[in-house]
């Protein structure tokens, strides 16, 4: 017997809290934190001030940015047995299946991971949203079998990054094209990932269990794999030539666009907007071009064809070709994500946790309600 209840299929529309961090019009392409448009941040900010921002909920004066910023600085060592860990990790492991255990590690040894105030939490936010760079790269460098390189005091979060997986020091317009990259990804409201940090830590769960529960919810390609699935797509298409044939035919054969439409935007998504820009400049400044003009040619054509349905590029469809310009493997795209997003998951769970729920959803029972315990032998 079903109940008279009205079920929303994966949540659509359901509001479980209030938040201020990140407003969404999906109709209209609008992305604001603290009620700030995205393009102004990505122009004017950098990663570690919205960072900041988010985590205080309010922009920061000059000397609140500049402790911050030394501190994620003087933290950004990973513990040696950490670095050990990943070292003895298998070479051909999923990148986000090595993250999340290289997280989870990383909790062990946290003797203040248990602690659930609003200062504990917020210390090791500070830790998590440094260290985790750390980590990614020191990961890709053992998955190549390379040294890890230890990072740098000097340079900024985007630019020492850069350093750590190459080991040579970016190029400031490198460094700048990344920090926009990750300032784009930071948050994007109650996303799968976000929701499910939330729900860990609604248990009165710690920090590091709520991060790991979210790298396991971004893992996939519903979520934070369509980059990934986008380069895929290009090396499948070859030349800008070929490229409206091949969109052409998916179209016609009704198959999933990667990288095009989005569960909220029915408009452009207006962090692909200010990532297509940039995505153009490097190509042409690195003499990568091939795979912007094919991404140009696939979004004309998915525009004309299917434009007119609500159904544009998202951040995910210029994304990889800017992070494959800058040297980063396509397996280690969603990492990356992971890299610019935990700053948003912190902030999203210390905001929850000062009035925290636990929780707990109902489902529509759908099954038999007169049923009867039948013995093995009787059973057909």
């Amino acid at each position: 017997m079903t109940q008279n209840q009205e079920i929303a299929k994966g949540l659509e529309g359901v509001r479980f809290t209030e938040s201020k961090l990140t407003f969404i019009n999906g109709q209209e392409g609008i992305l604001t934190h603290l009620g700030i448009p995205i393009q102004e941040w990505a122009e004017q900010s950098t990663f570690e001030e919205l960072s900041l921002a988010l985590l205080l909920r309010r922009l920061p004066i000059a000397q609140e940015l500049a402790e911050f910023d030394a501190e994620l600085k003087a933290n950004r060592e990973i513990p040696e047995e950490l670095t050990q860990l990943i070292r003895q990790m298998p070479q051909d492991a999923n990148p986000m299946q090595a993250l999340r255990t290289a997280v989870s590690y990383l909790g062990l040894l946290d003797q203040q991971s248990e602690d659930i105030t609003p200062e504990a939490r917020r210390a090791i936010s500070v830790r998590l949203i440094a260290q985790l760079a750390t980590i990614i790269a020191a990961q890709m460098r053992a998955a190549n079998g390379k040294d890890i390189v230890a990072p740098r005091q000097d340079l900024s979060h985007a630019g020492n990054f850069l350093y750590m997986i190459n080991g040579t020091e970016p190029t400031p317009e490198q460094a700048r094209l990344f920090d926009i990259a990750l300032i784009l990804h930071v948050d994007h409201g109650m996303n799968a990932s976000t929701f499910t940090a939330i729900a860990t830590s609604s248990t009165l769960s710690d920090m590091y269990s709520a991060m790991t529960s979210a790298i396991g919810a971004l893992k996939a390609p519903l979520h934070g794999g369509a980059n990934e699935q986008v380069m895929v797509m290009l090396e499948e298409v070859g030349s800008p030539d070929k490229a409206a044939d091949y969109i052409n035919a998916k179209l016609d054969n009704k198959e999933k666009i990667m990288g095009v439409g989005h569960r909220v935007y029915k408009n452009f998504d207006p962090r692909s907007r200010v990532l297509r820009d940039y995505a153009a400049m490097v190509a042409d400044k690195e003499g990568k071009s091939t795979n912007y003009q094919i991404l140009e040619t696939i979004e004309k054509t998915v525009v004309d064809r299917i434009g007119d349905k609500g159904i544009y590029p998202n951040v995910d469809f210029y994304s990889g070709t800017v992070y494959t310009d800058l040297g980063i493997e396509k397996e280690y795209f969603t990492p990356i994500f992971a890299l610019a997003r935990i700053s948003g998951w912190c902030a999203s769970v210390m905001e929850y946790s000062e009035d925290n729920r636990l929780l707990r959803p109902s489902s529509v029972y759908t099954g038999d309600t007169d049923a009867h315990y039948l013995n093995l032998e009787d059973r057909s």
